[in-house]
């Protein structure tokens, strides 16, 4: 980690690459003291689109306006922005006979604000090298702290109710883009790519501290919390373990190739040092995160865009093993089953993914994830979750004449296996659940919201939460969780 100031060094004093007479830069806005303002470009089209999650990227002003896009980058070089997204929601109570340490509250709760805060910043060092820093501030607090369910309802949430609040470095990476060709798509610049039009075969590279869900993972319908759903489990596959600290960012390296019909992207990643942790483990040797996702772009229905992305991840930690904690208790040498008794540092946990999305006529989208993990070892910086499968779709508000309004509505179940369950059953903890006893069935979650755009970055959204069985116990629940939230971007 204290390379890391090194490299940046080195990277600054390189020259920028002779590109520019093979592939000229994109045509630059005319001056604003113009009386007849220049024709916007044209907007990209999907594949164009970089990976990264739309629900930190905050890509919402007017979508039929590409030119407001251009105010945030100045000069061509550097860009500013920000957003501010609010999420209020509240539940009924609900049947509940017994809880426990990390029970989902049963009586009513009527007092959960969050709020995540952005600065979004960026920095063309040369033609095809970009600098990115994120500055961030999240608080308030979720429903029962963030606690008792697998597919929480708030993503904007932080997952551990100790840690403090403040303003820190969410993100801070270079990002190299190599041309592999001299053919361009146009391209709106966004936080995390300032370029007007890229490569459209290119390999990029990107290194320092990022969400890996910017980059993995990602669809159009369900990435993005400030305008989309809100619902771990929908918003992110809850079967990815994905390596990160509590706010869930973490150190990584990524090496992506895209093309007009097929990419590819690998990822390698530091681990947090302890499950649901602050710190990250600097040693690869004993603890890291390699992950691995490709994509598939055919046209199948009428010409629509369709995305196939398969993932697969291992990850290396200091992990706990479930059957062993369960045989800990079960012997008599601990008083309720404790995993984090029984971490090994460079246990392996592995999973897969498959994410599905596909353009419908009149604008509809639709989306299907599907993930699995081996149950054996202990949830480590997600969720705990060791199945899933959830599908959903995204409607304009164009039939109804408000075309930068939107409908979505999802459904997602998620199970955990059978060594997870008996931990929880003879009362264990995780680091999310833990009622004290457990008559398992499959946790069910759906979210419907309707997204109103009120005027420029301005969007406020009503939405309805339903959760069945939550931390997978048909003793418990329904839950109703009905919500507001509100976004804006500068």
């Amino acid at each position: 980690m204290r390379l890391w100031p090194l490299f940046f060094a080195i990277y600054l004093c390189l020259p920028a690459p002779a590109v520019r007479a093979e592939l000229p830069d994109a045509p630059q806005p005319q001056a604003s003291g113009k009386q007849t303002p220049p024709a916007p470009p044209a907007p990209p089209s999907r594949e164009s689109l970089p990976h990264i999650n739309q629900r930190e990227a905050d890509q919402s002003d007017d979508q039929d306006n590409p030119a407001v896009f251009l105010h945030h980058l100045i000069a061509d070089r550097i860009w500013i922005s920000g957003q501010a997204n609010f999420i209020f929601q509240a539940h009924t109570p609900f049947h509940s006979p017994y809880a426990g340490t990390n029970s989902f509250q049963s009586r009513v709760e009527t007092t959960a604000l969050s709020r995540v805060l952005t600065l979004y910043t960026g920095v063309k060092l040369a033609r095809w090298t970009e600098f990115i820093f994120d500055a961030e501030e999240a608080g308030g607090k979720g429903l029962s702290q963030a606690l008792g369910m697998a597919g929480f309802v708030n993503l904007d949430v932080v997952r551990n109710p100790s840690l403090g609040q403040g303003v820190y470095a969410a993100r801070y990476f270079i990002h190299q883009t190599f041309p592999l060709t001299a053919d361009r798509i146009e391209e709106q610049p966004n936080p995390f790519y300032l370029q007007e039009s890229i490569p459209r075969r290119r390999i990029e590279f990107t290194m320092g501290k990022m969400g890996l869900v910017d980059f993995f993972d990602n669809n159009s319908v369900g990435s993005d919390s400030h305008l989309q759903f809100t619902n771990w489990a929908i918003d992110n596959n809850g079967a990815y373990d994905y390596a990160a600290n509590t706010r869930g960012y973490t150190v990584a390296a990524i090496l992506s190739y895209s093309g007009p019909k097929f990419e590819a992207r690998f990822g390698e990643a530091l681990m947090p040092t302890v499950a649901n942790g602050t710190n990250l483990e600097a040693d690869l040797r004993t603890a890291r995160a390699e992950n691995l996702e490709l994509e598939w772009k055919p046209q199948w229905f009428q010409g629509l865009d369709t995305r196939i992305r398969p993932l697969a991840y291992l990850n290396h930690a200091n992990m706990g093993d479930y059957g062993q904690a369960i045989a800990g208790f079960l012997n008599g040498d601990d008083k309720l089953p404790d995993i984090t008794l029984y971490r090994h540092q460079g246990t392996l946990k592995q999973g897969f993914g498959l994410n599905i999305e596909q353009a419908l006529p009149a604008n509809v989208r639709v989306f299907m994830r599907a993930g699995w993990n081996e149950g054996h070892h202990e949830s480590f910086a997600y969720t705990e979750m060791n199945s899933t499968l959830a599908f959903g779709f995204e409607l304009p508000g164009d039939a109804w004449g408000r075309k930068l309004d939107q409908i979505g509505s999802a459904f997602e179940t998620g199970g955990i296996s059978n060594k997870h369950r008996q931990y929880l059953a003879l009362g264990g903890l995780g680091f999310i659940l833990g009622d004290g006893n457990l008559n398992y069935g499959r946790e069910e979650v759906s979210e419907t919201y309707y997204n109103l755009h009120v005027i420029s970055g301005l969007y406020m959204a009503a939405q309805l939460s339903f959760v069945n069985n939550p931390g997978y116990n048909r003793d418990r629940g329904p839950v109703i969780v009905p919500g507001v939230r509100a976004h804006v971007d500068f």
